[in-house]
């Protein structure tokens, strides 16, 4: 069983919270979301919120944050995983969402992908009463999606 390996990121202006599933492998080495390469987040966040460049640093990402009230966090609180694969997800304890919801203004929730969709409403939403909307997943195993493709529908989070 692993344990969510560092503290979601937000602050007092966070009004938009987008929930993962769990850390990468990378991403627990890190100690920050999205570390992998080759996940598109940070290119999908970065093209939605019109910046001149990716942010590389995990200090460079915090900032794109802040500046756009972007909180992080993922779904799962602890739980059994193979490497990265969201597939393999199991025995899934969730996070408790209090710790942002109670001391960020958020608005509105986001969640990348099927697999935090799926332990959102089963483990989350029952106990907090907020729907949340799924966009797909920026994960390079979500071949379908192209970057082009990705950022237009992530676009929704600046409604």
């Amino acid at each position: 069983m692993l344990d969510h390996p560092f503290p979601p990121f937000f602050d007092a202006s966070s009004t938009i919270l987008i929930l993962g599933s769990f850390p990468s492998v990378r991403s627990r080495e890190d100690g920050f979301f999205y570390g992998h390469p080759q996940n598109r987040f940070w290119r999908v966040l970065a093209a939605v919120f019109d910046e001149a460049e990716m942010p590389q640093t995990i200090e460079q990402k915090k900032q794109l944050l802040v500046r756009h009230h972007v909180a992080l966090w993922d779904v799962a609180a602890s739980c059994e995983i193979d490497g990265s694969a969201d597939s393999s997800l199991r025995n899934v304890v969730g996070n408790d969402l209090s710790v942002i919801l109670d001391h960020a203004p958020i608005k509105r929730i986001f969640l990348n992908g099927k697999a935090a969709e799926r332990y959102y409403r089963l483990l989350i939403e029952p106990s907090i009463g907020r729907t949340a909307t799924v966009l797909p997943s920026t994960s390079p195993a979500n071949a379908a999606w192209s970057l082009e493709r990705l950022t237009e529908a992530w676009r929704i989070i600046k409604e």
